[in-house]
């Protein structure tokens, strides 16, 4: 959907761009807003009618094979005719009468009124496909709903195993900024996975930095809905020294900058120390005090002590919390290919396939 608004300059008038009263862009700009949601409007409408059409032949198909006692042969053949029947209509393969099927019997009082009607039904597949109890598959649907997941961001969630990691890191936003702490937490994940940086043991923070940086497409996703990436080794410069901050985010939806600070070791006193430093240099030198609130700071740590971090959070009148990472497995590193490896491969696909030439499959 097109939401660009299209300058007043550029549109056809009869009385010529000079003659418009002055609110006419405020104008332009309501009603294509209001015509953008009524689009979004429509399609929710529309999707969560088809959701229901499905649970709505999957609650029928099992009520008749409870009943009298159908097996999977029926619901094969129940397929080739409605197939039959409506030709041009699609979603009534064998496999899509299968998923009515265990939709209905996830949600056995109904979906309408579940985030689940709210979502895709490609989305659903997934939340079937991936999860067995229904307070996890629900858990799911309402974030997907709440922050607009593509499928391949909530197959992503799913396996890192979100619902266990949320708003569980240590912190101290009851203290510091009880009016949005329960947002705050929600922000936070403990442990972060970072399996896609491909590091194993003994990596620097150097080389944790540069990875996440290499690949912050794949970091912001695992950081969540709202995060933009400001900078790495981000300046700051304080009376006469200047400090470098690992990391520097701002989140678009809550209107906070995200100070990240690295360790690859245990998280001690003075790392919390120092990134309660940063998140009050941020606020002062580089926020919009009008527009932002406090800065946020998050220390990603390879480990941490829960009675060392209670107490350090406790000194610090700044929003921080303490969580820590996961990278690739001891056990799984030696069977990833190097970089090497996936050169030498791509290169002898090349030559067998006439040396470089597109094939069309």
């Amino acid at each position: 959907m097109n939401n660009e608004i299209v300058a007043p300059s550029s549109l056809p008038t009869q009385a010529g761009a000079g003659n418009l009263p002055p609110g006419y862009d405020n104008l332009l700009r309501d009603i294509k807003a209001e015509i953008s949601s009524a689009h979004i409007r429509v399609h929710r409408v529309i999707n969560t009618e088809m959701i229901e059409h499905y649970w709505r032949i999957g609650r029928i198909i099992l009520e008749r094979q409870e009943r009298e006692g159908w097996g999977t042969k029926v619901v094969d053949r129940l397929s080739v005719d409605l197939r039959t029947s409506f030709p041009n209509q699609r979603g009534y393969s064998r496999r899509s009468l299968i998923y009515m099927q265990k939709t209905a019997k996830s949600w056995p009082d109904g979906i309408v009124q579940q985030a689940a009607a709210q979502i895709p039904w490609g989305h659903v597949i997934v939340l079937l496909d991936s999860l067995d109890d229904r307070p996890t598959r629900d858990f799911y649907a309402a974030e997907a709903v709440r922050h607009g997941w593509s499928r391949n961001v909530l197959v992503h969630h799913i396996e890192t195993g979100l619902h266990r990691r949320q708003g569980v890191a240590p912190n101290n936003f009851d203290a510091t900024v009880p009016e949005g702490a329960d947002l705050l937490k929600e922000l936070v994940k403990d442990p972060y996975q970072l399996e896609f940086t491909r590091l194993g043991d003994g990596h620097s923070e150097q080389n944790l930095e540069t990875a996440l940086v290499d690949h912050v497409v794949r970091f912001l996703q695992e950081l969540g809905v709202g995060f933009a990436f400001v900078g790495r080794q981000y300046p700051l410069q304080v009376g006469s020294q200047q400090f470098k901050m690992d990391l520097l985010f701002y989140h678009l939806r809550l209107h906070r900058y995200v100070v990240v600070e690295l360790k690859i070791g245990r998280a001690q006193p003075e790392h919390l120390g120092k990134l309660g430093f940063y998140t009050a240099v941020v606020d002062d030198k580089v926020r919009d005090a009008e527009r932002d609130d406090a800065t946020l700071g998050i220390l990603i740590a390879a480990h941490r002590d829960e009675d060392v971090v209670q107490y350090s959070l406790r000194g610090t009148n700044q929003p921080l919390a303490v969580t820590t990472y996961r990278t690739l497995p001891a056990e799984l590193r030696p069977l990833l290919p190097s970089p090497e490896d996936l050169a030498r491969v791509t290169h002898e696909v090349l030559e067998k396939h006439g040396g470089g030439e597109t094939q069309e499959a």
